[in-house]
Order: structure tokens, then sequence, then C-alpha cells
């Protein structure tokens, strides 16, 4: 692998050109001499999933699979067939089938953090290395590739030992041969660019520009010191100030890979295109008529769309799943004379990364190393469940497995902290607790240092402020669209068991929230209350702006930690029920 250093915008052209990508697409037999055919693989939001992952992680519609799981079942899933996917050893040899020399791959952010153990423990090492192996090229950043600051993510990509942890087992860190790209990336001080904002590569003779953008809203779901010094602007004013100057250069082909989705009707094959009109869709109709084709993430969906630019053309806008499910193979055809997609050929699919193809032997014998690396660690039992302790929200908004946590926290946090309450966000819930056993065969319900990492990967501090009651109610009013805090989408807080509360469906900002209790007592707006949350949360992360105006701030042991030693004292952990919540219309 090798290190670059960024150039500057003005002379960034050069990055990337020359060299021969990988896999021809369908020859245009209209005009085969004036065109040539490329073709695209992209991924988006792997996370670090280099093992095949399980439970309801693992499964997806696919019109073509079978109905069963890995156990031969799927237990509640009801319509269409579904397989298991996934894995980096099938996602490599998925990727190799589809692949020749006209062939680039390619992904839309999210490739690391929130990572299952086997890649975090060496700081997410391993899953470059793997789609370095795989022959990626290019990526857009994510939110989750700033987790552990910008520093961290120029260490990945440029080389080097871990600053504290030092090196991996594999030895010092020589960076990864693609960058992450950010042309709405930007250093505070002097509004340059923090991340290289494109990639110029030649596929069979002809130039693509690929331009990388990272969800705006990145301030508000990644923790402050993660971002420190940075700024993140509006995605579509910046792609389209990197694409006139890609133009300019003579780089009519050109790709967006943005960090950014919309969510869809649940269920659907994952060519077909049923979104939710989001923020992915304001991206894909905005940017520049220029701009060919948008190649997205972040919502971990699956979609075959096709959006209007604002010239009134239609434009193929993509997502891929997420955890290495899916591979979406995207064809077309570069006229020789313009340099430009012809939009007419321009065909995509998302394919399952099924688990019915041979293993990709280098890749596999890569995760080999890295898991027997860290086996000793993930396979060490540390409580048992009684039954699957899932992430299917309830009619409130609870998670099963988010009440447990915020339990967990609570009790972590009583003693030093003096926390009354706890909350837990649900997007730091990031897979369920499986009753099956693991390939490990550590057993039925045994759950794993692993697998409860898995859970919750992201070390963040469990805290204590003081809130008002009148700021509790603030805080928890802002779950919800409508505020000033901007909330994206609603989000719903998990209680601790011994705190309840009641909100409206139809009632107006301000006034969704009412009788809140504390074991079983009536919260007033003067008094004081102790709670516990994370330091993502204290930060303001996810749009709670309110928590920023806690007092009397105490750090207690990392979110981790508190959830591990709760499964240990309280095994077996049965799945807690998802009342504490009531919901009116």
């Amino acid at each position: 692998m090798t290190s670059r250093s960024f150039l500057p915008l003005v002379v960034a052209g050069a990055i990337g050109l020359g060299g021969l990508a990988l896999v021809a697409g369908p020859a245009d037999a209209a005009r085969p001499e004036r065109t040539v055919p490329v073709r695209l693989l992209t991924i988006n939001d792997l996370h670090g999933n280099l093992e095949p992952p399980s439970g309801s992680s693992s499964r997806i519609l696919d019109p073509n699979g079978p109905l069963v799981d890995a156990d031969g079942k799927l237990t509640g899933i009801v319509g269409g067939k579904y397989s298991i996917a996934g894995g980096a050893a099938y996602l490599a040899a998925h990727v190799e089938q589809r692949t020749d020399r006209n062939t680039m791959l390619v992904a839309a952010g999210d490739l690391i953090g929130a990572s299952p153990l086997i890649s975090a423990a060496y700081h997410d090492e391993p899953t470059l290395q793997v789609l370095g192996q795989m022959g990626l090229k290019a990526s857009s950043a994510g939110n989750h590739e700033f987790d552990e600051g910008y520093a961290e993510l120029q260490r990945l990509m440029k080389g080097g030992c871990h600053p504290v942890d030092g090196c991996s087992p594999d030895g010092r860190w020589r960076g990864t041969d693609f960058d992450f790209l950010g042309a709405n990336v930007l250093k505070e001080r002097n509004d340059r660019y923090a991340l290289p904002p494109y990639f110029i590569k030649r596929i069979n003779g002809v130039k693509v520009g690929f331009i990388g953008l990272v969800t705006a809203t990145t301030p508000t779901i990644v923790s402050s010191s993660g971002i420190q010094g940075l700024k993140f602007t509006e995605e579509v004013a910046a792609a389209n100030k990197v694409s006139r100057l890609l133009a300019r250069v003579g780089v009519k082909a050109q790709v967006v890979l943005v960090h950014e989705g919309d969510q869809i009707t649940p269920n659907q094959d994952p060519s077909a295109c049923s979104v939710t009109p989001g923020n992915g869709s304001r991206i894909a109709k905005g940017l520049d008529p220029q701009i060919d084709m948008i190649v997205s993430g972040h919502s971990h969906q699956a979609y075959i769309c096709k959006a209007n630019d604002p010239a009134g053309q239609p434009r193929v806008y993509t997502q891929g799943s997420s955890f290495g499910r899916v591979v979406t193979q995207i064809d077309f055809q570069v006229d020789r004379r313009s340099g430009d997609v012809v939009r007419s050929s321009v065909v995509a699919g998302n394919h399952v990364v099924t688990r019915d193809v041979t293993e990709d032997a280098e890749v596999a014998a890569t995760v080999k190393k890295w898991k027997d690396a860290s086996a000793a660690i993930a396979n060490k039992q540390v409580g048992t469940i009684s039954a699957e302790i899932g992430t299917t929200a309830a009619p409130s908004g609870e998670l099963p497995l988010g009440n447990l946590i915020a339990d967990s926290q609570l009790e972590a946090t009583k003693t030093g902290g003096n926390a009354q309450i706890a909350f837990m966000n649900p997007g730091g819930v990031r897979a369920p607790l499986n009753y099956p056993s693991s390939p490990a065969g550590e057993g039925d319900g045994v759950v794993t240092y692993g697998e409860a990492f898995t859970v919750q990967p992201f070390n963040n501090l469990t805290q204590v402020i003081t809130l008002t009651g009148a700021q509790l109610k603030t805080a928890l009013e802002q779950q919800f669209v409508g505020g000033p805090n901007n909330q994206a989408f609603t989000k719903i807080l998990q209680p601790s068991a011994n705190f309840t509360y009641t909100y409206s469906r139809s009632a107006p900002w301000g006034s969704k929230v009412s009788n809140m209790k504390i074991d079983g007592v009536a919260v007033t707006d003067g008094q004081s209350i102790r709670v516990a949350v994370n330091n993502f949360l204290v930060g303001g992360g996810d749009a709670f702006a309110e928590f920023k105006n806690g007092t009397d701030l105490w750090s207690g042991p990392l979110d981790i930690d508190a959830f591990v030693d709760y499964l240990g004292r309280h095994s077996p952990v049965a799945p807690p029920a998802t009342n504490r919540i009531t919901v009116v219309d």
C-alpha cells in the first residue's frame, strides 16, 4: 500500500490520472466505434463487517434467494424471499465475478467505524487491508470515518502506527491505496479542503471523475471531539463547485459518491425504487446536470432509482444496503469524442452477496488472521440471555436492547454520579443480541465480549448531568421533528426502567411530552434530576441540543464496560418490556 499527499484544488486534477482500472459492460451496438463501456461496482456502509453478519443483520430480501436462514428458518419474516448475505470473503468473490479490465470498485462511506471487535480492536486497519485486497479505488468519507477524529483518519490513509496503542500484530500500518473524499469537508481555520474533494481515473481509456460528499448533518451525529477543527458544508453547492472544475479540465463523465440517502418502504426488492424522498433525493435532484449518476449510502437501504437533474434529464441514483450484503453494478457507455456518459446507456442493479459462492481465498485468509488475533478477547463469555434481545422498535419507539442498555448505564452511574434516570440514543444500538450460538460454538444464549462489543462499539463514556424537570421535557421534545433543533426524523431515546412518560403523535412540537415520572413520582419543572447519558449526547449529538445545557458533569465507565458488567451481574438476562413510553393520538 502507498500513501499520498493531497494537492491543492487548482492542481488536484492530476490525482488518479493514468492507470488502467480493472470489467466490461455491454457494448453499445448502435455506435460501437464511438463509445466505450465502463462498469462501476459500488458498496457502502460496510462498518467493518469482515465476518458474515448474523441474525437480522444478515438478512436481505432477494427475489432469487431461498426462504431460509442459517439455521434453516426465518422466524417472523413473511412475504418475499430472503437470503443470508455478507461477509468480506463472499463480497470479494462477488466483486471478482463481476470484474474485468473495464471495472472500478468505489464506495459511499462508513466503511469503518461502529465496527465489530475483529476490526475495531485494531482501529479498523483490518477492514482497510481487506478493501485494498478487493481493489477499492475511491470512497466518499462517511460520518463514521470521523469516529476517532480527523488525525486518525489521516493516519489510516497515510500510514503509521496508532499514537496510543502502537503497531498492530501485523506491524507498521502502510496506509490505504485509496483516499476518502470529502468535497464538503473544510478546515475551519482557512476553509481549505480537509480531504481530497475528488478523484480522477482512466477507465477503458476515458476519464471518469468521482466527487465525494459526506452528510452535512455529520456534526450532529459524531462526537464533537471527532470533528474538532472541521466544518461540513451543504452537499449540493460543494459538489457543483467541484463539478464545474472537472468540466473545465475536460472531465465530463462525473459520478458523485455521497454518504447520505433515503429511507424505503420495508421489504422491497433491492433493485426496486421505493424511496421516501429525503436528503438523498434532495441531493440527487439538485446536483449539476453535468453529474451523471449518484451513488449513495448512510441510510442502510437498497434501491435503484432515477432522479431528474435540474435540466430535467433522468440520472441513476443508487444505494447498496449495508454490512456487505449487496454489491451495486452500474454499466454505461462513454462517448470517446465528448468524454461524457451516454445517459440512455446507464443500467444499474443491486446484487445480493449470497454465501453460495466460493470465498475469495486471499480475503478469507486475511479475515482469519485478524479473527485469530482478536479471538482471546472476542470469545470471552460475559453473560447469558434467555432469548434474543432485539433491535426491532415497538410502536412507542422503544427497542428491547436499547432499554437494556439504558438500564445498564443507570446502574453503572448511580454510585459516584448519583444518576436517577438514564437514556440511550437508538442509533448507538448497532446489532441485536442473538440467542443461537455463533460459529465459535460458545453455546445458545451465551453472550461473548465480541457480541457485546458489536452491540455498542463506540467506546463512549457514560456521563451524568443535572437537568431541571423543564430541561428534561425540552430534551424529550427534541426527539421529534418540527422544533428549532432541526431533528431530521423522530429519534426516540431509550429510557431506563424507572422513568416513564407519555407522548402525543398529534400534539404540536413543544407540547408532545407529558406525565413524566421517576419511580412513579411525577416530575416537576423546577426539580433537579441527575441524568445519565453517553458523552455523544452530552455534546448535543443526534440534535439533542438541550443536553449541552446540563450542569455538574460527572464521567463514569465506558459504555461497553457498563454493559458487560450488567450482563455479568444479571445473567440470564431476559428481553426487557417495551412499556416505558405511552403513546396517545
